[in-house]
């Protein structure tokens, strides 16, 4: 079976965000000061051949954690829809 999986990676609410921070005063510098706690992240879409949806999910979770995202300074979720 093929699976579409979208990733979300997202900095720790911990950590600073610089990218969130000059998206965030730029749009203050537009005029927009009602947007406020502004995190820039990045979304990754891949197709996975799999068994069933929990071994490509096993694939996925690998991808993210040896290469898509750094744990010590990012989260992923994602999800996975069937394809035809």
């Amino acid at each position: 079976m093929k699976f579409k999986a979208e990733i979300d990676v997202m900095p720790l609410e911990a950590l600073l965000d610089p990218q969130g921070k000059a998206v965030g005063s730029g749009l203050k510098n537009m005029g927009m000061n009602n947007l406020t706690g502004i995190r820039v992240g990045k979304h990754i879409t891949l197709e996975v051949e799999a068994e069933n949806e929990e071994s490509a999910g096993k694939m996925v979770e690998e991808a993210c954690t040896k290469l898509l995202a750094n744990p010590v300074m990012e989260f992923f979720r994602f999800t996975l829809t069937a394809q035809n």
